[in-house]
């Protein structure tokens, strides 16, 4: 068995197992012609389950051809230009020449003596974040697992560097449209029931910041600390962007951490064309960013920045076994100190080989052509009459539902939706998202990928208002 540990003695083994592997998956690639099989749980189940993991096949071509049955045949492909559903894009292959290095080598970015190079690439990547955000001289930050750890990180110092008696006074400020992580991670910080406080958002899904001002008040009123405001540059279902320097303006005036999820958003950080949208992020005391979203980076890639280094104190233990205090003042840089993980992917190996290899403009650009077509998705969405748009796009949302012209029951129509939705996915077609939106159910594009073009949109709501109408017509039919 020591015949499969990656050494100096095995490394041609590894060329030819990973080659074989590589080419499975270019092959699928090319030869990919939908998003996905439509293949159902009831089906893909028992092919799983009757795998015995106690007799392995002992050949990798032949688990190979195993997984192309039980994984690579029925997976969903994000590449496709049809697949518009979630915030996934398609990657980069410089990117993914990074995660085969970095698996390969398998550095762990807890502590200089287990990545060296490795360390000073992501403090490199960090520092360059943190300058394209405009944080100041004495930033910082770490690499994270995702938007939901980073979000977590933030509050945790905001809850720290906040000012007050008990957890119990502690409030926490987002729109009633932000990520869903914020609530968790406030329950995770064991902040009481009441602690995050929803800001009402006006017709474009931007935090109200009348409705901010009030409520910052009527904390201060009641004794209570406005712990952090957490506003959005990209919201998960409408990308909608809130008013940045406004709320900066408000955080300033009450003494409350700023906080910027821009795990969507941050694409604009590296756009050519559309950059001003998010002005006002330089003057946050935290923001996340997801590289796996908007950078085209491979899950997982993302990170927690912090206008002042100091405050990443907060997530500091000092363990003798391995990053003893004494290491402080030798000046070695350990990683660990400021991330809530221990053990660590060097994932900002990716994002280093794609800005090597294609340059920030290259991902802005790439961005910027995702943007463009979620406006002409707006456009072609707002003049036909099959469909009712929620709002213009910020970024590359667009959120929608089918309205049949013969049809006026709202329940019905949520139903006719929910149909095409479900039908669109089982015949692997297309791949969109769905929310709800004043209590109604609505259809998601999350426009991703700039090889969708707008004949693919124009193409999916085709099938989309067919499916709908088909669900309606065979409503009737059994009404009657």
């Amino acid at each position: 068995m020591r015949s499969h540990l990656l050494n100096d003695t095995t490394a041609e083994s590894y060329r030819r197992s990973v080659t074989e592997g590589i080419e499975r998956v270019a092959a699928k690639l090319a030869t990919t012609t939908r998003p996905f099989t439509g293949v159902t749980v009831d089906a893909l189940s028992p092919r799983i389950d009757a795998i015995d993991l106690d007799k392995p096949l002992l050949d990798t071509a032949a688990v190979l051809d195993e997984l192309e049955d039980v994984y690579l045949r029925d997976a969903i492909y994000f590449h496709h230009p049809r697949y518009l559903a979630h915030l996934n894009c398609p990657v980069v292959i410089p990117a993914v020449l990074g995660e085969a290095i970095l698996s390969a080598v398998n550095s762990s970015l807890d502590t200089w003596d287990q990545s060296a190079g490795g360390t000073l690439i992501e403090r490199k990547l960090i520092d360059w974040t943190t300058a394209r955000i405009g944080l100041g001289p004495v930033a910082d930050g770490v690499f994270t697992s995702g938007g939901t750890q980073s979000n977590l990180q933030a509050l945790l110092l905001a809850r720290e560097e906040a000012k007050a008696d008990t957890t119990a006074q502690l409030r926490v400020f987002a729109s009633e449209v932000s990520h869903f992580s914020v609530k968790k991670s406030a329950k995770l910080l064991g902040l009481g029931p009441d602690a995050v406080v929803s800001i009402p958002v006006d017709h474009d899904k931007r935090m109200q910041t009348v409705a901010l001002a009030r409520e910052l008040e009527r904390c201060r009123r009641e004794g209570l600390v406005p712990m952090a405001v957490v506003a959005t540059a990209g919201t998960t279902d409408f990308g909608s962007i809130d008013p940045l320097p406004e709320i900066a303006e408000l955080c300033e005036q009450y003494g409350s951490w700023m906080h910027v999820d821009a795990a969507y958003g941050c694409g604009l950080l590296a756009s050519v064309k559309y950059r001003d949208r998010i002005d006002g992020i330089e003057r946050a005391d935290s923001v996340t960013v997801d590289y796996h979203k908007s950078f085209f980076q491979p899950v997982s890639s993302s990170a927690v920045l912090v206008r002042d280094a100091s405050t990443l104190r907060h997530a500091t233990y000092h363990a003798e076994y391995l990053n003893p205090r004494r290491m402080v003042q030798e000046r070695i840089p350990n990683q660990v100190d400021k991330s809530l993980q221990t053990t660590r992917r060097f994932d900002a190996l990716k994002l280093w080989m794609t800005l090597r290899v294609m340059g920030a403009d290259g991902i802005g650009q790439l961005f910027d052509e995702v943007c463009d077509l979620a406006a002409e998705g707006w456009k072609l969405l707002a003049a036909d009459p099959r469909f009712d748009v929620v709002v213009a796009p910020s970024l590359s949302t667009l959120v929608f539902r089918c309205i049949p012209a013969s049809v006026t029951d709202p329940a019905e129509i949520d139903r006719a939706n929910l149909y095409a939705r479900k039908a669109l996915f089982a015949s692997g077609d297309a791949v969109v998202a769905g929310t709800k939106v004043g209590g109604r159910h609505y259809l998601k594009f999350t426009l991703l990928n700039p090889e969708t073009t707008v004949e693919d949109i124009a193409a999916v709501l085709d099938l989309i208002a067919g499916h709908a109408e088909q669900y309606l017509g065979e409503s009737l039919d059994r009404a009657s």
